[in-house]
């Protein structure tokens, strides 16, 4: 697996690790209903419960570490905290893995209408994440999606940020992220430079350059350390357009469809999986340290770190060069 430094932190993280929000969920449709609008949507006669399936999750951990994708992105709201649990069970029980890999985790939100970026709220937060991955230190924490918070709120010392530096001086976690899966929300943490390293969802990827605006000058500016989410647009950049798959948040033109059955064809005539390509394209960047597409199962996360291994040349690049485009896929909302 090629490795890279994720800016200013000076960590070394493999180029593509694993976003653990769908781990364990068996198929791409059912991933796609994991996280409805409605909290309270119902399936049949019951409440919504999570997909998530706990040993097929503890599988997909042990099959990407094992792969090199030792990067592991969670947060309490993924699987409503079942993820951070089945990552924590995986890692106990298997501890030379757990030595190999970093667990990245975020603060603030536990479900998708319960978000609470006070600095008690915060502390809580990472105890009880500690207490379900098995871990007393993180390297990065992120705070997760402030979207609807006042700004200077979660950025003051009663607030997200002053509770984290109160657990960096302690020795809890060593940096401090940003993590909103908006990037007009995003890119004015990582403007103010007091972020360490930030996750970068739905705004960088080979049909995205919404990061290009902002986020990056910015990035480039602090030396933030960039980990990118949603490179592969649901799936859609591994493995070409389908009609089968219920691409999550995505409302994807005729045109862009067709533009990546271009780059699809450009790819097999070079003998180089879509999916490497797309991912690896991402951290051409230099702030792009890393990318962590959503693996499922094991076989998901074999593949995706098989891609960040595969040798891509020079050519390649260039005559990708002219597909590179933006366009508006349609993040619903």
């Amino acid at each position: 697996m090629k490795t890279k430094i994720l800016g200013r932190t000076g960590l070394e993280v493999p180029i593509v690790g694993v976003g653990a929000a769908f781990i364990g969920i068996p198929t791409a449709n059912q991933a796609a209903e994991e996280y409805p609008e409605d909290p309270n949507n119902l399936r049949g006669d019951e409440f919504l419960t999570s997909y998530m399936e706990e040993e097929l999750g503890v599988q997909t951990i042990h099959a990407a570490i094992e792969a090199g994708s030792t990067l592991i992105d969670t947060a309490p709201l993924y699987g409503g905290t079942r993820s951070e649990t089945t990552i924590g069970n995986a890692l106990k029980a298997r501890p030379d893995l757990a030595a190999k890999c970093t667990v990245t985790t975020k603060v603030g939100q536990i479900t998708m209408d319960a978000k609470d970026f006070s600095f008690d709220a915060v502390l809580r937060d990472v105890e009880a994440s500690q207490e379900r991955l098995g871990i007393e230190q993180f390297e990065v924490l992120y705070i997760h999606d402030p979207m609807d918070a006042p700004m200077e709120q979660v950025m003051g010392q009663n607030g997200a940020l002053g509770a984290l530096r109160k657990l960096q001086k302690e020795g809890i976690v060593q940096y401090i992220g940003a993590a909103a899966n908006e990037p007009d929300t995003n890119a004015p943490y990582i403007e103010t430079g007091e972020f360490d390293a930030a996750v970068l969802p739905e705004a960088w990827s080979i049909l995205n350059q919404l990061a290009a605006e902002r986020i990056l000058p910015a990035a480039e500016k602090h030396n933030v350390g960039l980990v990118v989410a949603t490179p592969l647009e649901r799936g859609l950049l591994a493995t070409g357009p389908r009609a089968d798959i219920n691409y999550l948040a995505r409302n994807f033109s005729q045109g862009c469809l067709d533009h990546v059955s271009k780059i699809q064809t450009l790819c097999r005539d070079y003998g180089i999986p879509m999916v490497a390509a797309s991912l690896q394209w991402c951290t051409l960047h230099p702030q792009v340290a890393a990318t962590i597409p959503g693996a499922r199962t094991p076989e998901e996360a074999v593949e995706n770190a098989k891609a960040g291994a595969i040798e891509i040349p020079d050519a390649f690049w260039e005559d990708l060069a002219p597909l590179v485009r933006h366009f508006e896929i349609g993040v619903d909302r």
